[in-house]
């Protein structure tokens, strides 16, 4: 199903970002939003996602979504801040080197997005903490809304703006408000004129009819979903 709805992307003439952002520590389900990719079960899955589209040049494959774990750990694997359960029990956890190395592995050849620290907003330690990657084939991403710790062009200029001068960026995930709370065009047109100046991705969140300000659209024929939806649009209609 999700190599088909690849498909079905790339015949309207789109890229698509596959990332994971669940867990499943030892015996237990991947039921919601985790910390960080563990080490029983991620791996494998990481590997079956290369495999699957080692000949596809038009997706981007994303490790992982958002963790809360410092940037070592990220890096390198461990247990360290991500917890599973009602008890918040730590688990072992996989890191972006582990990643980018199983990838390989299994014969993926292409682009591989490594996000941030703190629900990727931070970047300030993207840098320092890169996996090696003997392709040279690494973006870094970022996600970003209004209200997030760095939302402003004074943050993007400080801890953004030498990150992209290094390796290419993408915010992969960037809206008005992270909690749906203004349905406003105010910080997204921020975030994507800064992002536009710079020759940084952005991918708005998100293409759903959920109801709130988050959603882009009202139905899955497009109609936009308020002022937030419609900006973007118009925002992405405006491009080459």
């Amino acid at each position: 199903a999700i190599a088909a709805y690849v498909n079905l992307l790339h015949q309207h003439g789109m890229y698509a970002e596959l990332s994971l952002i669940w867990a499943a520590p030892g015996t237990y389900q991947a039921t919601y939003q985790s910390g960080a990719p563990d080490a029983d079960h991620s791996p494998a899955f990481w590997s079956s996602l290369a495999t699957t589209f080692a000949g596809d040049s038009k997706v981007i494959l994303a490790p992982w979504g958002e963790t809360i774990v410092n940037a070592n750990c990220f890096l390198n694997g461990g247990v360290c801040e991500a917890t599973y359960g009602p008890s918040n029990t730590p688990y072992n956890t996989a890191g972006m080197q582990q990643a980018v190395n199983v990838m390989r592995q299994a014969g993926y050849n292409g682009v591989i997005s490594i996000p941030g620290i703190d629900y990727a907003n931070d970047m300030t330690q993207w840098l320092s903490h890169k996996p090696v990657d003997p392709l040279g084939q690494l973006i870094a991403e970022m996600h970003v809304y209004g209200k997030n710790t760095c939302s402003s062009v004074a943050c993007f200029d400080s801890t953004v703006a030498p990150v992209a001068a290094s390796v290419p960026v993408i915010f992969g995930e960037t809206g008005e408000t992270y909690d749906a709370s203004s349905c406003g065009s105010t910080n997204i047109a921020t975030f994507m004129n800064w992002a536009d100046a710079r020759n940084v991705g952005y991918e708005a969140w998100t293409w759903n009819t959920w109801g709130n300000c988050s959603s882009l659209i009202t139905n899955f024929n497009g109609t936009p979903n308020s002022t937030y939806g419609t900006y973007v649009k118009n925002h992405y209609a405006t491009l080459p």
